[in-house]
């Protein structure tokens, strides 16, 4: 991915990309685990998330050394600074990401040992809207593309609603129905984690962008319009 160039710099650059591309791809396993294990209610894949999580936290903190590494050689462009703040800002979001795949997980366990309850409807449609924005916002960063950096934003907005639609039916069925009280919680937890990770891929496309064209788009300082035309080639804003 980083464009050849002599020099220690150089060398650190692609490191660092080759490394944060690897986290990535651990991480998305581990989410996509996690989340299976929750629409299964499977204790066994719950289980095998926590043994990534060593192995993520060892490459965050390699990551970093490399940004480091390369911010202290100097003499790199703005461009080539923009990308290491990303790369940095990126990796901390991916250990997040991990830390609430293990929260999921926690929580799958916790539900095999109670009685049978149904899931909520919208966990499937919801589970599947994060999987696609984890998807795609690794594909963003490994492809540089700013399409799909856009897609993620706007799945955003869905996800929050099955999250507040689940909310409202399970925390009604609690009160309701007391018996349901240890399992709903269980699922309200989860269900805030998948949330969670949902905002962590917003937060890696928008500094996919700002990467890419120096654009910071946080806290609705840039439109989808304008993301749009960065996609398409217009990079007048």
């Amino acid at each position: 991915m980083a464009s050849p160039a002599s020099g220690p710099s150089s060398i650190y650059q692609t490191a660092l990309e080759t490394y944060l591309v690897s986290m990535a791809r651990t991480v998305e396993g581990s989410v996509n685990r996690a989340i299976e294990a929750l629409l299964t209610r499977n204790s066994e894949i719950a289980s095998g998330v926590f043994l990534t999580e060593p192995r993520i936290n060892e490459m965050e903190i390699i990551i970093d050394d490399h940004a480091i590494r390369v911010l202290r050689e100097g003499g790199i462009s703005e461009h080539e600074v923009r990308h290491i703040v990303a790369c940095l800002k990126i990796n901390n979001d991916l250990e997040r990401m991990a830390d609430l795949a293990v929260n999921i997980s926690q929580r799958v366990i916790s539900l095999s040992q109670m009685p049978d309850v149904a899931a909520p409807l919208e966990l499937e449609p919801m589970s599947a809207s994060v999987r696609s924005m984890v998807s795609r916002c690794l594909g963003a960063l490994t492809c540089r593309n700013i399409t799909l950096a856009n897609e993620v934003l706007e799945a955003e907005p869905a996800v929050d609603d099955f999250r507040d639609r689940m909310f409202e039916r399970l925390l009604s069925e609690m009160k309701e129905e007391p018996a349901s009280v240890g399992a709903n919680m269980q699922f309200i937890l989860a269900i805030r984690n998948l949330e969670r990770i949902a905002d962590h891929t917003t937060n890696i496309a928008e500094d996919v962008v700002f990467w890419l064209h120096g654009l910071d788009i946080r806290h609705g300082k840039a439109n989808s319009f304008n993301i749009k035309s960065l996609a398409a080639g217009r990079e007048d804003m």
